[in-house]
């Protein structure tokens, strides 16, 4: 049964605006005022070249690995595609009352956290600034945005994926060798773990409301899901790095970001179930079980291919392997 067909039932936008209220007022009164200047090296900034004659970027001159690298410039892009997001959500829910002073509050402090990190990169030129402002461009400049359906659809995505992004930051800051790197990035976790708060709970009152639907939705964005920022060059190549470096991977998906939500959520215990919602916690279940088998092999064959490394690097030889893989 489709989403929508569940949906036709219920008002979710009237439903659950009295919570949305609550939580905004939660959101305020538990964030903590922060400036973006405050947490920017500046002294460590020099005039690129240009109009101001300055030096020309040069890998060498970035003081974080490849692998972090990449990670700072696809946080950062899923970041910069912020208007597409503000339309799709807004499209989704609503600009009026307790839904639009979300919308409103999510949208500046996502902006906020782009201005940050574009400060600290342009500061530290830890990446090209000229591929940096392209892929903007490009990312910008295509209207594609992570799929979301209904209200439901935007609350079960915007779960994940604020969870997600929450653990992306703060890994790529303990990565990066960088104390102010990572203190800048610890607080933009912050921000985005306040955000999966807000939409964990709304997910929580749907299910008080009516389980079946919100179980679909869910069942649908734990199968569909893909982070923000497929369309960004060299995007495949960038995330396969950040998932080598453990940055974010499919384990950790699993691991840290999936279960611990399905269980803060008590989805396998919820009760009163109709066989549509059944049926859908199933599914779900069945997808946990895929993600960590496929998550099972990446790590085998990343740790595989460390240790084939690291014998390189020592000289160590390695033994014959026949077409079969066995030594």
């Amino acid at each position: 049964m489709k989403i929508e067909a569940r949906d036709s039932r219920i008002d979710w936008l009237r439903e659950l605006e009295p919570r949305v209220a609550e939580l905004v007022a939660h959101h305020i009164d538990k964030g903590r005022e922060w400036f973006p200047h405050q947490y920017i090296p500046w002294g460590a900034g020099r005039d690129y070249d240009g109009p101001l004659n300055g030096v020309a970027w040069s890998k060498e001159q970035s003081t974080v690995s490849g692998p972090v690298r990449s990670a700072l410039m696809v946080n950062l892009l899923t970041e910069d595609n912020l208007p597409g997001y503000h339309l799709t959500i807004a499209s989704q829910t609503s600009r009026d009352g307790a839904w639009g002073a979300w919308l409103q509050r999510w949208t500046a402090e996502e902006d906020r956290h782009a201005i940050s990190m574009r400060a600290y990169l342009h500061a530290t030129r830890a990446v090209d600034p000229i591929a940096l402002e392209r892929a903007r461009m490009q990312q910008v400049g295509i209207p594609a945005v992570p799929w979301m359906k209904g209200v439901l659809g935007t609350i079960a995505y915007a779960t994940v994926q604020e969870w997600g992004t929450r653990i992306s930051h703060r890994n790529t800051g303990a990565l990066s060798d960088d104390p102010v790197c990572e203190q800048l990035l610890t607080r933009i976790a912050l921000d985005e773990n306040l955000h999966m708060v807000f939409y964990r709970e709304l997910m929580r009152a749907a299910l008080a409301i009516d389980p079946d639907p919100v179980l679909c939705a869910l069942d649908d964005t734990v199968r569909e899901f893909r982070m923000p920022g497929a369309e960004i060059s060299s995007f495949a190549r960038m995330t396969a790095e950040m998932a080598i470096a453990g940055v974010y991977d499919l384990r950790i998906h699993h691991d840290d970001v999936l279960i611990p939500m399905l269980r803060s959520l008590e989805i396998f215990e919820l009760g009163g179930l109709g066989p549509v919602g059944e049926q859908a916690r199933e599914r779900i279940a069945g997808q946990l079980t895929q993600i960590d088998e496929r998550a099972r092999r990446f790590t085998e064959r990343r740790a595989q291919a460390r240790a084939a490394r690291a014998q390189r690097a020592d000289g160590t030889e390695q033994p014959y392997l026949t077409r079969t893989g066995e030594a």
